[in-house]
């Protein structure tokens, strides 16, 4: 059964940092093309960042670019995304998501609250 597994959302004052995880298990991590996604309350799900499988390669929205970075460790089955300098509009749910595009296989985890607020 696959599993991605996020973790380490929390309250942080604006202009703080939080460095968000995600576990995958059930398949072979390596394989997939993994993001992160956010939603807001009365928002739209929003594409935050990506990163390929093998070489690597990220991408970010514009609202993120310079201040967050995915990276991933395939020994580990985790990715990570580190948040600086947040806002109060970053607040969201935080999604991972891991797409094998070969097997066409889609799979979501629950989340995890990240709040900006003094």
């Amino acid at each position: 059964q696959v599993q991605l597994v996020e973790s380490g959302g929390g309250l942080v004052q604006p202009g703080g940092s939080l460095k968000l995880s995600c576990v995958a298990s059930g398949l072979t991590f390596s394989r997939f093309y993994m993001s992160w996604y956010r939603q807001a309350p009365g928002k739209e799900r929003e594409l935050v960042a990506d990163i390929t499988s093998i070489s690597g390669s990220t991408s970010y929205a514009a609202s993120v670019k310079g201040r967050f970075t995915i990276s991933r460790d395939n020994a580990k089955n985790t990715v990570y995304l580190e948040m600086n300098s947040l806002k109060p509009e970053d607040t969201a749910v935080y999604v991972c998501n891991a797409v094998d595009l070969e097997y066409s296989l889609d799979y979501w985890g629950k989340g995890t609250l990240v709040t900006v607020s003094s």
